[in-house]
């Protein structure tokens, strides 16, 4: 696929019943619930003041922690998926997407939002991820995103939409990975490698995002690809993607 930055990924005409995503349980996500609630999350974030050149954590491994990274992507806000507690200095951060129940065990930036997703949240001021994504404009204003705009970040390096595009091009050519290739994430999406390979690459052959989420990595293969680390160098699936062969 054609793309210059990952919003071209989601775009309007991409949506179809092909499968883009299965979480944790089994269940399937087509691309166009993928596309159309990626674009309902990035209306939702903007309330909470994500826009360009704002970080925003992302804590969890499902649906609604990718939906957060997604949206703030199309808002060309950066995402530090699984970021440290202690954010207080961090001038950059701007919202904190997580499960309620986690939600105060952070100390964030004077102003910066915490959005909590499962159970409703009881303090007024933290806005339900869920809720929004149910009641949100499901249309999102075209864009014309920088490839040099950030959209990722470890805390010690960023990345920027050209170069993970760059890269998940070269785990695509290097696995064959092809549409409808079902790729597993067995790696912390806190580590930029990890999304790209488990998530940008797939998106980008129209394949599918797997999230494995606590399941034990020997139960059983759940596609035809795995991501992971150089540490677990035994998975199910037929096809290990090794996150030190990705380049960044």
């Amino acid at each position: 696929m054609n793309a210059g930055t990952v919003d071209d990924l989601l775009t309007r005409e991409l949506r179809d019943e092909r499968i883009g995503l299965v979480d944790a349980t089994g269940r399937e996500y087509d691309y166009h619930w993928l596309c159309t609630t990626s674009w309902k999350a990035g209306n939702f974030l903007r309330h909470a003041g994500v826009r360009e050149g704002v970080t925003v954590g992302v804590v969890g491994d499902g649906p609604l922690a990718l939906l957060a990274f997604l949206g703030t992507t199309l808002l060309e806000g950066t995402t530090r998926f699984d970021p440290p507690t202690d954010l207080a200095d961090d001038d950059e951060f701007r919202a904190l997407v997580a499960p309620v129940d986690a939600l105060e065990g952070y100390d964030l930036p004077r102003g910066a939002q915490r959005v909590g997703y499962g159970d409703k949240p009881d303090a007024p001021e933290v806005h339900h991820f869920d809720a929004g994504l149910w009641s949100e404009n499901p249309s999102f204003p075209p864009l014309a995103i920088d490839p040099e705009t950030a959209i990722l970040t470890d805390g010690e390096r960023t990345v920027s939409h050209g170069a993970v595009l760059e890269a998940a091009r070269g785990v695509v050519e290097e696995t064959g990975l092809e549409a409808d290739d079902r790729v597993v994430v067995r790696a912390p999406l806190s580590d930029p490698r990890t999304v790209v390979a488990g998530v940008i690459a797939p998106l980008l052959a129209r394949g599918v995002t797997v999230l494995s989420g606590d399941e034990d990595a020997t139960e059983g293969d759940r596609g035809t690809h795995a991501v992971s680390s150089a540490a677990a160098e035994s998975v199910p699936e037929p096809n290990r993607i090794d996150l030190d062969a990705v380049s960044l």
